[in-house]
């Protein structure tokens, strides 16, 4: 990938996977519930990579822990059809953390407030564990229970449908 594109990616807070996943799916005309499945797999691989690098690397397992847990609110926003923020995220072209957040509000009131929890605990790692890098592994290990959930609760609103 050229360093011009990712460079502009990383500027717009997008990573190079999320961007060949939107432009893959606009190209393809892919139906929604094959996008939201692949942000399933995304979710699933950031979790164990995240998982994989706590003893190792707090900021960085911070950080895919995170990227797992906004997968799943991509991934449930999609199959919900949450159309207020997909219309959003279409008209501007990436997700922000408001259309993030008001997709939390959303699927929290069809799968429980524990998903709305998790998301509390998921923000937490982003900004105090990969922004601030303030988090130790061991104050990693206690979050990731949060976003596994969060894994979970995905696979069985995708898989009840």
């Amino acid at each position: 990938m050229p360093k011009k594109f990712l460079e502009e990616l990383e500027r717009r807070g997008l990573t190079l996977e999320d961007a060949l996943l939107d432009a893959l799916s606009k190209v393809l005309n892919l139906d929604p519930e094959i996008i939201a499945e692949s942000r399933l797999e995304l979710a699933e691989k950031y979790l164990s990579e995240g998982k994989d690098l706590v003893d190792r690397d707090p900021v960085q397992a911070s950080e895919k822990l995170y990227k797992a847990a906004e997968e799943c609110v991509k991934a449930l926003a999609i199959h919900l059809k949450i159309e207020d923020v997909l219309k959003s995220v279409e008209k501007r072209g990436r997700w922000t953390s408001t259309d993030l957040e008001r997709a939390v509000k959303e699927i929290s009131k069809r799968a429980g407030k524990q998903f709305l929890i998790s998301w509390g605990e998921a923000s937490y790692l982003h900004v105090w564990g990969f922004h601030e890098a303030k988090l130790d592994s061991e104050s990693v290990k206690v979050r990731v229970e949060y976003i596994e959930s969060m894994v979970e609760e995905t696979k069985r609103l995708l898989r009840a449908h």
